[in-house]
């Protein structure tokens, strides 16, 4: 398969850090990307004067693949410029969604790699969304594209599992690690032409057996007190470390601030206090009451501040027992 890996010309269409681990496979095992495609510089800077190149970009000048940065994706001088590359197949990793006539113009198509065991968690957000949940496994999943997003043909799927601790930063990096040899895997397939793809209608009754991930904003990531103590752990443990969960911390006069919080652990228990209650217990040690037990917070960031442990917290709030959350 030596000669036919290196004759075949990948096109790779990628962003975040999170799809840089499958690029780099790529390169390292010898495949032939022959070109990168990903998002345009972002400004940076307080007076957002700098361009930032994305991590893909960073990548792929270091091993010299030419770059690709289309604003629109049916630009004609980019679809040009995509033709000229000659493609046999496109891998899309973290990028976003493509026209037909971007993922049907190679001859072995383009398939996605997608952090989710697919058919579940369809979306823009399906690490956080898992976790959140409290699923005990989750995954990563090649798939070919198609006109709906996350629906085409799954090619192969590995499972990873996740434990009542981990957060999504770290299933993140586990995804990442194990999907970039997923891509590898699924490259290997489509080459030995022995590529079973499976609907996934098949693997599921009804619609509503299926759990979204749709895209997170600021709003959604706000802390609901009243749901139950294990509810607020995963909450808490799906955001960490970005975009975080967050809460108001109110004063007994009724100003509040931001406080972001990163890290927790819970204990069901019945008890008298009102929901969102602050109790010190120790000196180190700060919960959040809930209508089932309470929240132990360890990991905060208060507006303005860096994270710190609870412990740096109350050392900045000596009137905290007379503070709540909300």
């Amino acid at each position: 398969m030596g000669k036919e890996k290196e004759d075949l010309r990948i096109v790779y269409m990628g962003t975040p850090e999170f799809a840089v681990e499958s690029l780099r496979a790529l390169v390292e095992n010898g495949y032939h990307v022959v070109g990168v495609v990903t998002m345009p510089d972002k400004p940076v800077g307080r007076h957002m004067s700098e361009l930032q190149a994305s991590p893909v970009k960073k990548y792929a000048l270091s091993q010299a693949i030419p770059v690709l940065q289309p604003e629109k994706l049916k630009d004609e001088i980019f679809l040009t410029d995509l033709r000229d590359l000659k493609a046999d197949l496109q891998i899309v990793v973290a990028f976003r969604m493509l026209p037909e006539v971007v993922w049907n113009m190679p001859r072995l198509g383009t398939f996605n790699l997608h952090a989710s065991l697919l058919p579940q968690y369809r979306g823009a957000a399906p690490i956080n969304w898992a976790v959140i949940n409290g699923e005990k496994e989750t995954g990563v999943t090649t798939f070919f594209l198609t006109h709906e997003i996350d629906t085409g043909k799954i090619i192969l799927q590995k499972r990873v599992s996740v434990s009542d601790t981990d957060t999504a930063g770290e299933i993140h990096d586990r995804l990442m690690t194990t999907g970039a040899g997923l891509v590898l895997e699924t490259v290997d397939l489509i080459l030995s032409a022995k590529i079973d793809a499976i609907s996934q209608e098949s693997l599921y009754v009804s619609p509503s057996e299926l759990r979204p991930a749709p895209k997170i904003f600021k709003e959604t990531c706000r802390i609901d007190w009243t749901l139950p103590a294990r509810d607020i752990h995963n909450f808490v443990r799906g955001l960490s470390p970005y975009p975080a969960a967050w809460t108001h911390l109110i004063s007994m006069d009724g100003s509040s601030q931001v406080l972001k919080i990163y890290r927790t652990t819970y204990t069901v228990m019945s008890h008298s206090l009102s929901v969102g209650t602050l109790r010190l217990s120790g000196k180190n040690s700060l919960d959040v009451a809930t209508k089932d037990g309470f929240v132990h917070l360890h990991t905060v960031q208060i507006a303005g501040k860096k994270q710190m442990s609870v412990a740096d917290f109350l050392n900045g709030f000596k009137e905290i027992e007379t503070m709540y959350l909300g």
